[in-house]
């Protein structure tokens, strides 16, 4: 027998792997890269079911032109004439209303809520994962009047979604954070949310799928593929060629380049951000967003995770300094007391959050084959939709009805 091939060894993929192989299938993992720090490991490691807003959505456009103007915005899209490019943008402003938010947020709670509930059993199975899962909430923290309003709004909109949200007075959260002092108007605490630390994640799920026999073959470029009529019979690699019963497209930002060798469009455009750890002093104790520069806060007792951003820089990975320090000058302007220190650029962990133009992953069989499938286009939310969208794909996989209604997630929605 053949084995499943999956192309792409971030968190998207191992997960996928993790429930493939407790269905006794033969997995093989081939990746471009080392796997040794990759978009799965340095993140802010949030499970969010309370996002259930899409990245397109009104008023991303308007703020996204005014935040073109600063090299330290939390979103910024790097003007060039690249044909790519510009399809996106195009269909990300298409995608940038109302109605496909209100269509997309059933899709994003339930995923959000399965892959919850996953990792409550994934903990449950494996308390020796020490993955650190912190189940204490997400705290939004706002300074303006603009963004509280918002937030306040959004607050009542989770709540008719059937989340909890309780809006917090900055009293309120002087009571979540005795240390120090939070320059706050206010915030929006989901006590449903919880983070985790997502490099010991990675690390523990890649130990244990190499026990229970999943193949790897980092440093290895897929070139073409082998088909005939609706199915791919081969993977043709810088390695060779490697011979697949099915094959799954988890290749994050670069899962368009493979959609395009296998002749469907899967419009992918990579999102870079990048994070930082300090030491925790004095110690913040809840994980937070703050919302108008858009950076996420990640305690883990003695150390603590700063990250944001949201660069459409395709798949180049170069460090843009400017956005670090944006993420930087943002600790002090809420945390006053906070002692932070710029990080050498050697500490300085980047990623490329693979993002489609309507916010929405891509999850299911690619259009016009019957043993290949897609799981990508994640965003910022891969870590928190992991084991959920890993799940689907293993039931999708064994020819079983999927867990969730997967209409939202369609792989062929832009073809």
């Amino acid at each position: 027998m053949k084995p499943t091939i999956i192309i792409g060894g971030g968190i998207i993929g191992l997960f996928t792997a993790y429930f493939l192989q407790k269905e006794g299938v033969e997995v093989l993992i081939i990746d471009k890269e080392d796997l040794k720090d990759n978009c799965s490991t340095g993140n802010a490691g949030m499970i969010v079911p309370s996002h259930i807003i899409p990245l397109a959505a009104p008023g991303m456009i308007s703020k996204g032109i005014s935040w073109m103007f600063s090299s330290k915005s939390p979103f910024y899209i790097h003007p060039r004439f690249d044909a790519k490019l510009l399809k996106w943008c195009l269909q990300f402003f298409k995608s940038a209303n109302a109605s496909h938010v209100e269509r997309s947020i059933p899709f994003l709670k339930n995923l959000s809520l399965l892959s919850k509930a996953l990792y409550q059993e994934f903990r449950e199975e494996h308390p020796e994962s020490a993955i650190a899962l912190q189940e204490k909430g997400l705290m939004m923290i706002y300074q303006t009047e603009a963004i509280e309003k918002e937030e306040v709004e959004f607050a009542h909109l989770a709540r008719k979604n059937g989340l909890e949200a309780d809006i917090l007075s900055p009293k309120d959260i002087g009571n979540i954070e005795p240390n120090l002092e939070v320059k706050a108007r206010g915030a929006v605490l989901f006590p449903g949310d919880a983070h985790l630390d997502p490099g010991k994640l990675y690390g523990f799920l890649k130990d244990y799928l190499v026990k229970k026999g999943v193949t790897f073959f980092t440093n290895t470029e897929v070139k073409s593929f082998e088909k005939s009529g609706n199915k791919v019979n081969a993977i043709i690699t810088n390695d060779g060629k490697i011979e697949a019963e099915k094959v799954i497209l988890c290749g994050g930002s670069w899962s368009g380049e493979l959609s395009k060798m296998l002749g469907f469009y899967l419009p992918m455009m990579g999102g870079k951000g990048y994070s930082f750890l300090q030491k925790n002093k004095p110690e913040i104790k809840q994980a937070a967003i703050l919302t108008e520069m858009k950076v996420a806060v990640s305690p883990y007792g003695e150390h603590i995770r700063f990250g944001g951003t949201m660069e459409i820089a395709g798949t180049n990975q170069k460090i843009n300094i400017n956005r670090v320090k944006g993420i930087f000058e943002s600790i002090n302007r809420y945390y006053p007391d906070f002692e932070a220190k710029f990080p050498e650029e050697n500490k300085i962990w980047k990623g490329l959050r693979p993002c489609s133009p309507d916010g929405l992953p891509y999850i299911g069989f690619a259009p016009g084959f019957s043993n290949v499938l897609v799981n990508s286009g994640h965003s910022m939310m891969g870590v928190s939709l992991a084991p959920g969208s890993g799940k689907i794909i293993s039931e999708l996989h064994q020819q079983k009805d999927p867990v969730l209604e997967l209409k939202g997630f369609e792989v062929g929605r832009f073809s």
